[in-house]
């Protein structure tokens, strides 16, 4: 076996080899540098300038010699037969544990080989990962910046018979997450789902319910902490109703598909008026523009 396959096969022996070799040269050019500087010493009363030219040409031996060798360590060895060290950000789900699991298949090569797009891919293809920024840093540092999807409702679907609580950030895309927001998130229903290249993805007709529930989340007052559910129904010509479930309470809601604070503000003084009048309410209507209501009897 040549000496470079080796050192491919076995890369830290290959750089700890070289190391060696370079504190050897240190140490004689230490020796090197301590015996030209006693000799100089003595010469440059007898020698004058000829003594001084030979003392500083052996001072520019030495350090050439050591340049050269951190050069060849630090440019050609390190990168070519190191293996990366990541080092990665951002991450607030996943430990360093687990993504360096994701993108280990890349890890057996050197910081040289290392695909920044083949990281990149595998990493996005964990559902809770939005985005990833990768960059190489020169000899063997690999830098991963990991953006993470945020869950603005959950919903439930069926894999292989069982029935899977996701979540669903405002782009509409599916996710399993290990945490959930401090706030409450509304559990919205009666939503399909597509595959769209991988990822399981909400139909474009409804992201905008997304974005609203979204804009709604981030307001001062948590509105959805008084909502149990969201529900869809659809409609003909591609349109849909949402049904409401308090918390508190057995009515429900239904009103059209704009949903908004001013919405909700209505929703709850509504509701609070039509219990105070008929105790037994099922549904209260909203649509429409006008209040009407349905009795259990």
């Amino acid at each position: 076996m040549s000496d470079f396959a080796f050192g491919r096969k076995n890369p830290e022996k290959w750089t700890a080899f070289f190391e060696r070799v370079k504190e050897t040269f240190l140490s004689f050019g230490t020796f090197m540098l301590s015996s030209v500087s006693k000799i100089s010493l003595k010469t440059f009363g007898k020698a004058g300038k000829r003594g001084r030219f030979w003392a500083i040409k052996w001072f520019a031996i030495v350090f050439a010699l050591i340049f050269t060798i951190e050069a060849i360590v630090y440019l050609v060895l390190i990168p070519s037969l190191q293996k990366p060290i990541l080092i990665f950000s951002g991450s607030r789900s996943y430990s360093e544990a687990e993504l360096t699991r994701v993108i280990s298949p890349l890890l057996e090569k050197s910081w040289m080989k290392f695909s920044t797009e083949e990281a990149g891919l595998l990493l996005s293809s964990v559902s809770g990962i939005e985005d990833v920024q990768i960059v190489k840093r020169f000899p063997d540092k690999v830098y991963v910046n990991v953006l993470e999807r945020t869950g603005v409702a959950m919903t439930f679907v069926s894999v292989s018979d069982r029935t899977l609580p996701v979540q669903i950030d405002r782009n509409g895309v599916l996710f399993t997450a290990k945490s959930v927001k401090s706030r409450s998130i509304p559990l919205v229903s009666g939503i399909p789902v597509e595959n769209v290249q991988g990822n399981l993805r909400i139909p474009a007709k409804y992201r905008g319910l997304l974005e609203r529930i979204s804009a709604i989340s981030e307001l001062s007052q948590n509105y959805f902490a008084a909502i149990s559910e969201i529900h869809v129904v659809p409609k003909d010509a591609g349109n849909y109703e949402l049904l409401l479930y308090p918390i508190h309470g057995r009515t429900r809601i239904l009103t059209g598909r704009e949903l908004s604070e001013e919405a909700l503000q209505y929703m709850m003084i509504a509701l609070d008026v039509v219990n105070t009048i008929e105790p037994e309410v099922a549904e209260i209507d909203l649509r429409y523009g006008s209040i009407s209501y349905r009795t259990r009897r």
